[in-house]
């Protein structure tokens, strides 16, 4: 990355792999299982924490020199309560269906553990700049997982992406369909989710082997 120094680039780069916060960090589990059922709902809770890590980070490091210690976690659920309001109100305002779908996990962004990490372990003691790529940073890092687990629960679930068909019609018989193909009803439910991000975590440590740990 030709515009950062190699110091910045990994707060960037870091996060999309091996050091993940869902499949290393094991932090924002709780979203990973509940909306990634549909594609959709999962790019859009992605870019929605994108916005709160991105900006959020930004605002605590401009205020971390006049933030009182014994405050400074009711001063970033300040902060962060305040983005999450926007993102819901943006959401009611131009995608209504898709915010009913999200509903609560859009407000439980508050007590995500990775923003909140993130804040009180970074962007307290690092400057707007860097606080800012450490936040899309990490946020892209939850995003990859998220679309990940969503695009294979909507296909095999659904055999739709998007909500578009793209395996045939099961009811006309068409696509795979035609060969006795049939959607996978168990990969709707929350603990496919799970399954799923367990086969990731499985990809990454034997990918990398310096990420699995000692007995």
């Amino acid at each position: 990355m030709g515009l950062l120094s190699k110091k910045d680039s990994k707060l960037i780069l870091d996060p999309l792999a091996d050091n993940n916060p869902i499949t290393i960090q094991v932090l924002g589990i709780c979203s990973a299982l509940a909306i990634t059922a549909e594609l959709e709902a999962s790019i859009v809770m992605s870019i929605s924490v994108l916005f709160v890590m991105g900006v959020g980070n930004v605002v605590i490091s401009l205020m971390r020199n006049v933030i009182p210690s014994k405050i400074r976690i009711i001063a970033q659920l300040i902060v962060v309560a305040t983005l999450v309001i926007i993102v819901d109100l943006v959401l009611k305002a131009f995608a209504y269906e898709l915010s009913k779908t999200l509903s609560v996990f859009v407000g439980l962004i508050i007590t995500n553990c990775i923003i909140m990490g993130r804040f009180e372990a970074f962007a307290l003691a690092n400057g707007t700049w860097r606080s800012f790529l450490d936040g899309v940073g990490n946020a892209l890092g939850y995003a990859v997982i998220l679309i990940i687990v969503g695009f294979f629960r909507e296909l095999l679930g659904s055999g739709t992406l998007l909500g578009i068909p793209v395996l045939g019609d099961p009811i006309e018989k068409t696509g795979l369909y035609a060969i006795g193909y049939e959607n996978n009803g168990f990969m709707l439910l929350s603990p496919m989710a799970l399954i799923v991000v367990g086969i990731i975590i499985w990809v990454q440590r034997t990918r990398n082997k310096a990420l699995v740990e000692d007995n």
